[in-house]
């Protein structure tokens, strides 16, 4: 198949609204979902909802008509892709506390987010020499790919990032911040936490990195790298292509050509990162299941739950 004509359709959606009675949503749009064919994952919480699915154009375009005709939902922020091979092994809706989980109670991205700049005003904002660009998200993304010159916090999980603006948030102090995130709704969270620690001059990246990469041309891209998203594509590139980054199955950590040179990775079993935190039982069972996995595909039975 050519890339003129992928098989699937991938959405990656959030809104932040407040939703008294989440819960009910929540077989309804399961049993919508399945019902077409769709898979991947969608959060639901007082917040809002947060997700990323995939199945035949029709059947999202029917899901996002479907979102979009809830006036909870109306105006939903929605960043499309494609897929040769569907991107996700099965549908699950999940109830949460949060639909991107900070920790802190009493953000409000709805009244107190930071601005919006567009993927073709970004490059001015961060090449502005007074302005501190940040990376929301989690250290093994950031790992594969960031914008030039922005800084890493570092953190393993987002529940880290408020802790890390506290012990910067002297330097951080009256100055221009510029903060981005996959698909927006991490910065944007992120944007109303520093508002609500009194830093006033704050942007975010609108639509994230996946509508920067769809929009703004290689030759003129700050982009370095590849983009991690949560399914089996593992990273995009420009113009949303599919990158080369390739998963650990012991780990789930993302993997760059470069990492899987280490003497430390085995296909299935182990990577630099990873080796020496497992046992050599472990990488026996993890050998033993890429051998399974590696023997269903030869069967020809299609992709294994546990690869």
């Amino acid at each position: 198949m050519n890339s003129s004509t992928p098989a699937f359709r991938v959405a990656a959606l959030y809104r932040f609204v407040r939703l008294e009675r989440h819960e009910e949503l929540h077989a309804p749009l399961a049993a919508f979902c399945c019902a077409r064919g769709i898979k991947g994952t969608l959060l639901l919480a007082r917040e809002g909802i947060n997700g990323t699915v995939a199945g035949s154009e029709a059947a999202i375009a029917e899901l996002i008509a479907h979102l979009d005709a809830m006036p909870a939902f109306a105006g939903l922020d929605v960043k499309y892709s494609t897929a040769e091979t569907m991107p996700f092994y099965r549908m699950k809706v999940r109830l949460k506390q949060e639909i991107v989980t900070m920790g802190v109670a009493d953000i409000d991205p709805l009244a107190d987010a930071g601005a919006y700049v567009a993927p073709g005003d970004w490059n001015a904002l961060i090449a502005d020499p007074g302005t501190v660009v940040i990376d929301t998200r989690n250290d093994y993304e950031v790992k594969l790919g960031s914008f030039a010159g922005a800084i890493d916090p570092g953190t393993a999980s987002f529940r880290d990032f408020p802790a890390w603006i506290e012990r910067h948030r002297d330097e951080l102090a009256g100055r221009k911040i510029a903060m981005f995130c996959t698909g927006g709704i991490r910065c944007e969270k992120a944007t109303a936490y520093l508002r609500s620690r009194g830093m006033e001059d704050v942007f975010h990246l609108k639509g994230g990195i996946l509508k920067y990469l769809e929009d703004v041309p290689a030759e003129e891209s700050l982009w370095r790298g590849e983009c991690f998203v949560f399914d089996e594509r593992v990273s995009v590139a420009h113009g949303l292509e599919v990158g080369e980054a390739e998963l650990c199955r012991a780990c789930r950590r993302p993997l760059t050509a470069a990492d899987r040179l280490s003497p430390k990775f085995r296909e299935g079993v182990s990577c630099e990162a990873c080796h020496d935190e497992r046992s050599d039982e472990d990488r026996s069972r993890y050998a033993e299941r890429h051998r399974q996995v590696a023997l269903a595909a030869s069967r020809g039975d299609g992709p294994h739950i546990g690869s």
